[in-house]
């Protein structure tokens, strides 16, 4: 089932509208009919299950038979700070963590970022990465599509991680596994966690320090991660712990 996205506005009591570039991809690209079944989310959370009623050159109507179709959204929302990588590396952690269910991604000039943006080049950045963050959400079947943030150089990042809950730093020095499973352990639904990855070559000793009372070093194991695998080794985890608790106290 095609996956689309429109605004709650555009969400009627039987149909729904979609406008915009989804128009040409689902009249030319998908040559979908009327009749065919297709999944519609608001991005605030909610689907709906339609038919396509009527095409039209500017705009599609989709007939509602079901709304709130399967809920996809985790139990928690989880804030990806990446340090910048280098190459295109961060395509692949954008789409990738959108699909293990984050909620944002911030990327972080952090100190050993190799990777320099000014900010025209990291606007451009910004608008591909949020680019793919919409198709991996779609393909995902998202009831959201996460937003990635401008970037923020360490110190703005630590100040916009205040709010949340919880935060969380895989760092490869630390060894502790009781204690990260003490941590993890902590972490339960509608909670907000940041969680904090460096670039290649780790977060700077001082980096660690500046953080080492606000938030909590965990390991990922024995092996040595690479900045575009930590992201989604820890979110995959927190996924499969907290899914698997919440879908249990359910049966």
């Amino acid at each position: 089932m095609h996956h689309f996205f429109t605004t709650p506005e555009e969400i009627g009591e039987e149909y729904i509208r979609i406008t915009g570039p989804d128009v040409n991809h689902i009249r030319n690209v998908l040559r979908m009919k009327p009749g065919e079944t297709m999944l519609i989310s608001d991005g605030k959370g909610k689907d709906y299950c339609c038919e396509l009623a009527e095409l039209g050159e500017s705009e599609v109507l989709a007939k509602i038979t079901d709304a709130e179709y399967e809920g996809t959204e985790p139990v928690c929302e989880f804030y990806l700070f990446q340090g910048l990588p280098k190459s295109d590396k961060m395509e692949l952690i954008v789409q990738k963590a959108v699909e293990l269910g984050v909620k944002e991604i911030i990327p972080v000039a952090t100190k050993r970022a190799v990777v320099k943006l000014d900010e025209k080049k990291a606007q451009k950045k910004q608008e591909r990465w949020q680019a793919i963050a919409e198709s991996a959400a779609k393909q995902s079947r998202r009831g959201i599509i996460p937003k990635v943030s401008k970037v923020m150089g360490f110190k703005e990042a630590l100040a916009y991680a205040e709010s949340l809950d919880k935060n969380i730093i895989p760092y490869e020095n630390y060894k502790d596994m009781e204690e990260t499973r003490k941590v993890l352990d902590e972490i339960q639904e509608n909670m907000k966690v940041g969680i904090f990855i460096g670039p290649e070559g780790g977060f700077a000793p001082e980096e660690i320090e500046m953080v080492r009372d606000e938030m909590q070093l965990i390991s990922l194991g024995r092996r040595i991660l690479r900045t575009e695998t930590a992201g989604i080794a820890a979110l995959a985890i927190l996924g499969y712990q907290l899914e698997s608790q919440t879908d249990g106290r359910d049966e």
